[in-house]
């Protein structure tokens, strides 16, 4: 497709990637995101490459794995020398919207007063973009709004997103954003470029309206159990309130039944953007990506939300449809893909040179119906604890390396897992044999060449900003996109 076109991005917050129906879930109904995916490209191994959500969208704004961007927890703050998709689309003429929030933290040394309330939040706006619907710091537009609808918003945010199960779907959350952006959209007269950031299905667990009561929790599949045989990783955080999830059956059922509830319902609200596009003329001129920043444990392992090194946390949501490639609408791609291919394939779509920061690739090979023979054999991610460290003091520097000792990095191949924590213990699962993650293996012939792969992606993938620039006699620079073949 010839000159400039819209760009929507859509991220669905802790979406796991098997909770779709056109990727076979027993129960769950999506036909909005099958409709997308039906016009459009799905890939079905697609991951998060960090948790929680800063360091999980940190690596999907910058293209750039956390070893890189160093965003290791809510409230990392991401430095400011770091180029991001919104950035790029003002290189490209757009003027990005933001309608929710995108949980990045100021670089502080960008900031001159010591009293400006950004120092004071993990919740800020990725620079770049222009928050049309600001809903950082306490969704105070929302609770405004709710107000206006004779609801009382006394309990608060916490309480009243526990409780949209009782309150008309057309109050939730995610329909205030979906009416934000619909209106906001049927004014756009140019090429416009458009983030939707939904909370859900992100906790607290409970669907709005009717939703709430779309699936019965006797009929939900249940999670997967916990392995006898256990890191003390797991044990540690298996005692964690936050993270343990509950063990009376009633209960894990209720949640997983909620959950299940707010995927269709934020389906049901991208069914309403999808139909505004096309009345507006806008759906074949219109590149979307639908992705999250990081899945949801969902009770498997014992565990809920998201952390560690478990596919539940990291395999996510990922469909692109690009109007200008209709002959590969309905593929399925099963190569590994990662969010860090989220910025570069958008800068290749809307003709901006892809940053030299990026670790990921342009997705736009799979795009146009292409096997590339370079791509990647295995998915990356990495989780990083040090915040409970840096709360308690650490001592002075160089000598005191604790916090770079609680980090893990796993390496997923089609057959197995190894996960390499920082304090020098290792986990490898046997995928092929067992793919719920509780089968180990330990014989060096297998595990070997899995530690040898992360020390060379690591090593391969070290900043490369100046790296790749020549300064010398005659002038000039070079780089390279993508391997050649």
């Amino acid at each position: 497709m010839a000159g400039p076109r819209n760009v929507l991005l859509i991220t669905l917050d802790q979406f796991r990637g098997d909770c779709l129906s056109c990727a076979g879930h027993p129960l769950v109904k999506t036909p909005n995101l099958d409709a997308l995916a039906s016009g459009g490209v799905r890939l079905s191994r697609h991951y998060s490459q960090a948790t929680p959500c800063a360091p999980g969208r940190a690596a999907l704004y910058t293209g750039m794995y956390q070893m890189n961007n160093r965003v290791v927890a809510n409230g990392s703050p991401l430095d400011a020398r770091f180029d991001n998709v919104a950035l790029a689309a003002r290189r490209a003429g757009y003027e990005p919207a933001l309608f929710g929030y995108t949980d990045q933290a100021v670089d502080p040394r960008e900031v001159t007063d010591a009293d400006d309330p950004r120092l004071q939040t993990y919740e800020g706006v990725l620079p770049g973009f222009d928050a049309v619907l600001d809903l950082t710091r306490g969704y105070e537009p929302y609770l405004e709004w709710l107000a206006s609808r004779d609801h009382d918003t006394s309990p608060g945010l916490g309480r009243l997103l526990s409780t949209e199960h009782r309150r008309p779907a057309a109050d939730s959350i995610s329909a205030f954003v979906t009416d934000a952006a619909i209106e906001w959209l049927r004014a756009q007269e140019r090429p416009w470029f458009a983030h939707l950031s939904y909370l859900r299905p992100h906790p607290p667990y409970s669907a709005a309206g009717e939703w709430g009561s779309m699936y019965d929790p006797a009929e939900v599949d249940m999670p997967i159990a916990p392995s006898d045989d256990r890191h003390p990783f797991h044990d540690l955080v298996l005692r964690h309130p936050a993270a343990a999830a509950p063990v009376e059956e009633d209960k894990i059922r209720w949640i997983r039944a909620q959950y299940y509830g707010m995927v269709s319902e934020v389906d049901s609200q991208l069914g309403r953007v999808w139909d505004t596009l096309h009345e507006l003329g806008a759906w074949d001129d219109t590149l979307i990506v639908v992705t999250a920043d990081h899945g949801e444990q969902l009770g498997d392992h014992g565990l809920i939300q998201k952390l560690g090194y478990w596919e539940s946390s990291y395999h996510i949501v990922g469909i692109v449809r690009d109007p200008s490639a209709p002959a590969a609408w309905g593929t399925v791609v099963d190569r590994f893909t990662e969010n860090v291919d989220v910025m570069p394939t958008i800068c290749e779509a809307i003709g901006v040179d892809v940053p030299l920061q990026c670790d990921g690739v342009p997705l736009t090979p799979f795009l146009y119906g292409e096997e590339p023979p370079w791509w990647r054999d295995a998915a990356h991610w990495e989780f990083d604890s040090r915040e409970f460290v840096l709360r308690a003091g650490v001592g002075p520097w160089p000598w005191d390396r604790r916090p770079e000792r609680r980090h893990l990095a796993v390496l997923r191949n089609a057959t197995a897992a190894y996960v390499q924590f920082g304090d020098g213990s290792w986990l490898c699962f046997d995928l092929a044999a067992d793919p719920t993650w509780r089968t180990t293996i330990t014989d060096p012939a297998v595990v070997l060449p899995l530690a040898q792969a992360m020390l060379v992606w690591r090593s391969t993938h070290t900043d490369r900003t100046l790296a790749d620039v020549l300064v010398e006699e005659g002038g000039g620079t070079g780089r390279r996109l993508r391997p050649a073949g």
